[in-house]
């Protein structure tokens, strides 16, 4: 599970990580990437954004414990200043765990790429 220390809870992150960071997006799901200007000590911290779009809120609440744990797992690949907001699509309602773990992955390369191209 994702720890505490690692969750983005102010509206005010999520927006500059949309707003400002860099994008990468796969059919299940869209990743902003961004520089956080206040780290923590704590390191990267993540938030997630699924709509009722994706359904009702037991899909909702599946989806989100599903990206959760996926990103529990990947918080170490992530620079210490990160901010990432993972937003979930429609799609991602019947995609099976694997499937949202490769397009999280593919989306996080994406993101980082144009990161590093816009720094």
């Amino acid at each position: 599970m994702l720890p505490a220390a690692h969750r983005m809870r102010q509206s005010a992150e999520f927006e500059q990580a949309v707003r400002r960071g860099a994008r990468g997006g796969r059919e299940t799901l869209v990743v902003h990437l961004t520089t956080r200007t206040d780290p923590g000590p704590d390191g990267p911290v993540v938030g997630f954004v699924v709509s009722k779009g994706v359904g009702g809120a037991v899909v909702r609440n599946r989806v989100k414990r599903r990206l959760r744990a996926l990103m529990a797992t990947r918080t170490a690949q992530l620079p210490t200043e990160a901010g990432l907001v993972v937003r979930a699509l429609a799609p991602a309602a019947d995609a099976t765990f694997e499937r949202l773990g490769a397009d999280l992955d593919g989306a996080l390369r994406t993101a980082a790429r144009r990161a590093r191209v816009a720094s």
